[in-house]
């Protein structure tokens, strides 16, 4: 396990709760964040896939990031996510992190555009970095199944000689463990950041001296990932993984992985409007959620009482 990293331990992929118009519920999200702190979380990783960041516009995720801040949350606890499609929107969300107090920011490549070269991807991020400029660290977000366009060693390897100090880490959402091995082996041992995007490789890259996880999941196991993080190389550790891998493989077995963790959070906390998200995605029936419930239920996890 990597110590003394920048976010290094549980992070969680923050949802987004929102209200019956769609709009940004922002008092009770700042609610959740504060739960996810006092249960298992060392971070947040707000405004990512889970957060439905790609359907949320540049101004809103700007006023959601501030209004986090001004509701408490501790800005050098948040990752957000900033990166676009849009040179200029991505430079213009990384630095109103910068400026909020955030130490690091999570980048999509420029997904828009398939089959990019590497020169380019190295293009587009240099002029990232350089414009950005200040002291907020540079963290890649790798995940081919969505992006459909992956960070391979070597491009990795490239803006790291070029950026020394400014990228800091990576994101795996591969859920490839060789993938995630690839990035450790190669970068771990000069201080790159390696995070498992799947709750299911988080105790196997922390024997290989990874930094923790960022994950979906952890919205409702965050604190059995704090249990595999504090034991990542004993039994405890072991056995406490294979509860947090059942958790995962609960949340998964459903259609889609964001109503999932909103009907489970709706269901904990009793609000509703914890079911409310944005077009294309679709509240679960009421036959998924209760093989989704039945599911996670079957894990034996019991969430803290929610705020």
């Amino acid at each position: 396990m990597m110590k003394d990293a920048l976010f290094g331990g549980v992070n969680a992929a923050v949802l987004t709760p929102m209200n019956a118009d769609f709009s940004v519920d922002l008092d009770r999200m700042a609610s959740h964040c504060r739960w996810l702190l006092a249960n298992g979380c060392n971070n947040l990783g707000v405004l990512g896939t889970t957060g439905e960041a790609n359907s949320i516009g540049i101004s809103e995720r700007m006023a959601i990031l501030e209004g986090l801040v001004a509701r408490g949350i501790p800005a050098a606890k948040m990752m957000p996510g900033t990166g676009t499609p849009a040179l200029t929107d991505t430079v213009m969300l990384t630095k109103q992190a910068a400026d909020v107090g955030c130490r690091g920011a999570l980048l999509l490549p420029p997904f828009y555009y398939k089959n990019p070269t590497e020169d380019g991807l190295f293009a587009y991020f240099s002029e990232v970095i350089n414009r950005v400029g200040g002291d907020i660290r540079f963290y890649l977000y790798n995940f081919p199944q969505q992006s459909a366009v992956p960070f391979s060693v070597a491009l990795i390897g490239r803006l790291l000689q070029a950026f020394p100090g400014k990228l800091k880490g990576v994101k795996d959402s591969s859920g490839n463990f060789e993938n995630g091995r690839a990035y450790v082996e190669n970068f771990a041992r000069d201080g790159f950041e390696v995070y498992a995007g799947d709750d299911t490789l988080l105790r196997p890259l922390l024997l290989l001296g990874s930094a923790g996880c960022i994950t979906a999941a952890a919205n409702v196991n965050s604190h059995i990932a704090a249990e595999v993080y504090a034991n990542w190389n004993s039994a405890a550790g072991e056995r406490a993984h294979e509860t947090l891998s059942a958790t995962r493989r609960a949340v998964v077995s459903a259609p889609a992985p964001i109503p999932a963790l909103k009907a489970l959070m709706a269901r904990h906390t009793g609000h509703a409007g914890w079911h409310n998200m944005r077009p294309p995605h679709l509240k679960l029936s009421a036959e998924h959620q209760a093989k989704l419930f039945a599911a996670f239920d079957a894990c034996g996890v019991q969430l803290a009482q929610a705020a």
